[in-house]
Order: C-alpha cells, then structure tokens, then sequence
C-alpha cells in the first residue's frame, strides 16, 4: 500500500492522470476507502467499469462496507449505474445478512425499475434479484421477478435461480414442475435437483436424478453435484454407486475440493467402510477440516471402535483444532460402546469447563445411555431430570433400555409413560414394558400393557431392510411391485 501511495504522489507531481492502474493497485492491496477517494478526487468522474470494479470489491466482502451505500448513490448522482452495477449489488454476499440492509436493497431494485434496467431484460439482474430474493425467503417476490422477465429474456440462469431457491426452501412440488418446464438444463440446473433432494430427505430421489443426468442425459457432474449425491448414497446403503462417483471424482481432480473429500469420507463410514473411509481421510492430508476430523471420529465410534475414535480425538487436539458438539458426540459414543463411565463424565464435564460448549439434548442422550448402560439407572434418571431442555423419545428410550437390560421397573414405568405422551403410536416401547414385567414375574403388568395394545388395535411394525443392486435390477424390481 505505501508503494501505491509512493505512485499516487509520483503521479500528481507530474501531472500524470492515469486512474485505473493506480486505482487497480489500490484495490489489490486491500484498502477500499483510499480508493474511494481516488475516485471521488477527480473533477471529471472516471468510466463506469471502473467504479464497477469498486464496486465489486465492496460487494465481495462477507458483511457490508460503511462505503458501499454512499458510494452507490455517487453512482446514481452521476449517472454511473449500469446493470451490471445492479448484478454485482443483488448477488452480493451480504444481500441478505442482515434485516437492516434489506431496505436499501428494495430501493435499490426500485430504482433499477426506474433506470429501465428491468424492462430490458437482462438475465443476469434478473437471476440475481431472483437470488437475492430467495436469499431473503421472499419466494413469492421471487417469482414475481420470474413471470416479470419474458419468456424472450428468460436465460437458463433465471430459471435456476428460482429453482435453487425452490430447492433450498424445501418447496420440491415446485422445484420439480420448474424442472420439467426448463427449455434448456446445464449442470447446474440439475445439480440444485440432486442437492434439494438430498436436503430435503428425498434420498432416493437424489440418487435417482444424479443417474438421469449423468448417465442418460450425458451432463457432467461438477464438485457441488458430487458433493450432494455422495450424503444420498450413504442415506440409501447406495455404497457401489458412491465407489463409481469416487472414480469418476478423482479422474476429474474434484477430490482436491475438501467438500468433496469429506462427502466421500462420510459416505465410506455410514454404508460401513471402516477401511476405506481411513484412506479419504488420510488422502486429505493437510487440507483436512473439523468436518473432516468430526466424521472420522464418529465413524470410528458408531462402529464399536472406541479406541481408535478415541486416539483420534487426543490427535486432533494435539493438532491445535478446537472441537466442536459434534465431535463431543463421537468421544461420548466411543466411551459408551467401552463402557468408560469416567472418561465418559470428564469429557462432558470438559465441554462447557474447558471448551465453552454448552452441551446439547444429544449429549445428555449420550451421557445417559453410557449411565444406564452401566446399571447406574439412579443416576441416569436424575440426569434427566435436571437436563435444562426437555428430554425427548430418545433420551427416555436410552432409559427404557437400560431399563430392560438390569430389570428396573420402577424407572421403567416412568420412562414409558413419558414415552406414550411423546410417541403414542410406538408400540415397541410397550412391548418392551410387557417384557421388563415378564422378566420380572410381574404378570399382571404384562396383563395390563397386552390389554392397552389390544384396546388400541395397536399392531407391532413391521421390520424391513434395504440391499443393493444394479440399476437394471432395481428398475425390473420397481415396477414389478408397481404392477
């Protein structure tokens, strides 16, 4: 920056008025206001690309520039706006963090309206007002921008803006119809498809329109579309598509992109390859993330391996990363799986103490269980009890079960009551009542839960699993049960 200001003064001295290389070095170093005043110096103002390209640099910032709204309307006073000044604003990354600039941006758009911007067409205001809008759950004001752009005008980022917003807002009836209406698709229409999916639960979904697109619509993935079929595939038990998606990523280069690299960790470690998931995560190397560090360590402890999650968490903070409650769950996993009630107490007693983490309804639900797990019941149920949320089904069900395993039924009719208020059309809880009675001798408490099961017409659920097979099979499978 001192050698910019060493040329700024060169410059004056000689009379020399070249702005825009001077402005440029400004910009590269970072300091936004000196350049605002570079421009601001000049009798005659500069060309409107290179307030543009100020412009640009304030609306990259991650929160907004104190320059950004007199500078806009510097812009407008001299006439200065072009659409591409409207775009850089609307797709800012901070057009909507936070309620008190969402004003200045419907002004913003009025006053686009009124330059005739509107009117012209322009796809890139439009999907960026489309954007904007969504990024402010204004879905309707969405769409309205949508029906305003004519068909003409309607470029196929338009249409992905609303359908991303569509996606991400969880309306996928809506996504879905905008889909089919689309004239044209790119990657990234089919991409915000495969995410919303994921997202939204639609697992099979995703999975089913990844291969729509990259087997028979021919659309080549790209690192955001990997990165959200991979958390399908791990959902569905999908673990030989995820294999293929994994060559295919790394033939592209996209495993370079630590998103894609702990989507592919994950995905390894829920559909149960231990081994594999170990690989990706030493493959990412110095790049590796807390999400890296968190899945890895709960893959090792919803598999039993409570040694190495545990070694794993001492490395991490040898490493100087910070845990967060997500990698609290996996060290309180671990200690219930080795039955480490000690540990298991000082790691929780360590989060708010020692992190600052104030623990969370799963990790009284992990405390819990490793307590009840290790016939401290007592204790378990006054843990409960002095939780400061309201424990739900699965913090009562941990007790249940621990319940059933050392014969309490004292605490086992507590827990069940709780559990018919919370999940009154869970028949299991009662049979597993029926069978703390039964182990008991106490036959007329079996009497008593048979009974309630038969006044309700409460009927035992069914259990079901899933297994893999090759699309072609799948397909044949589908619609014979469809016939």
């Amino acid at each position: 920056m001192q050698e910019a200001k060493q040329l700024h003064a060169r410059a004056l001295r000689r009379g020399v008025r070249r702005l825009q290389p001077l402005v440029l070095r400004v910009l590269a170093a970072g300091d936004h206001h000196y350049a605002s005043l570079l421009l601001a110096s000049f009798p005659a103002p500069p060309s409107a690309p290179l307030h543009n390209r100020l412009l640009h640099a304030l609306t990259s910032l991650h929160r907004p520039h104190p320059l950004l709204l007199p500078f806009f309307c510097r812009l407008h006073r001299f006439r200065l706006l072009t659409p591409l000044s409207f775009a850089l604003l609307f797709s800012s990354s901070f057009a909507s963090s936070s309620s008190s600039s969402t004003p200045f941006f419907f002004c913003s758009h009025s006053l686009l309206i009124r330059a005739g911007h509107v009117a012209s067409g322009d796809p890139f205001i439009a999907s960026a007002l489309v954007s904007f809008y969504a990024k402010n759950h204004l879905l309707a004001e969405a769409r309205k921008v949508f029906e305003e752009t004519t068909c003409r005008h309607r470029h196929t980022a338009v249409y992905n803006a609303l359908l991303s917003a569509y996606a991400k807002g969880g309306l996928i009836d809506s996504a879905e119809k905008l889909f089919e209406q689309m004239p044209e698709r790119n990657v990234v229409s089919w991409t915000a498809m495969v995410s919303g999916y994921a997202q939204n639960g639609w697992h099979e979904e995703a999975v089913e329109t990844f291969l729509e697109m990259w087997q028979r619509a021919g659309v080549q993935p790209n690192e955001l579309t990997v990165s959200s079929v991979l958390p399908a595939c791990a959902a569905v038990g999908a673990r030989e598509l995820g294999r293929k998606v994994e060559e295919y990523a790394r033939g592209k280069g996209l495993l370079r992109n630590v998103n894609v690299a702990n989507a592919l960790l994950e995905m390894y470690s829920k559909c149960g390859s231990i081994q594999r998931a170990w690989q990706v995560f030493n493959s990412i190397g110095c790049r590796q993330d807390l999400c890296s560090w968190n899945s890895m360590v709960m893959a090792f402890a919803v598999h039993g391996l409570w040694k190495e999650a545990l070694l794993l968490f001492h490395k991490l903070r040898m490493a100087g990363i910070k845990p967060d409650g997500i990698t609290f769950v996996g060290v309180l996993l671990a200690c219930t799986h080795r039955g480490l009630v000690n540990e298991g107490k000082l790691f929780f007693d360590s989060m708010e103490a020692e992190f600052g983490l104030k623990p969370r309804i799963e990790h009284y639900g992990c405390m819990v269980d490793l307590l009840g797990r290790a016939g401290l019941l007592k204790e378990s149920y006054s843990l409960i009890v002095s939780m400061p949320v309201e424990p739900d089904a699965v913090i009562w069900g941990a007790l249940l079960g621990a319940c059933s395993f050392h014969c309490n039924v004292e605490l086992a009719e507590i827990a069940s009551n709780k559990l018919i208020q919370l999940e009154p059309r869970n028949t299991a809880n009662l049979v597993i009542l029926a069978n703390i009675y039964a182990s008991s001798g106490k036959w007329d408490g079996v009497a008593r839960v048979w009974k309630l099961l038969k006044e309700k017409d409460h009927k035992k659920s069914a259990g079901y699993s899933f297994i893999e097979l090759d699309e072609e099979k799948r397909r044949e499978r589908r619609d014979r049960v469809t016939e």
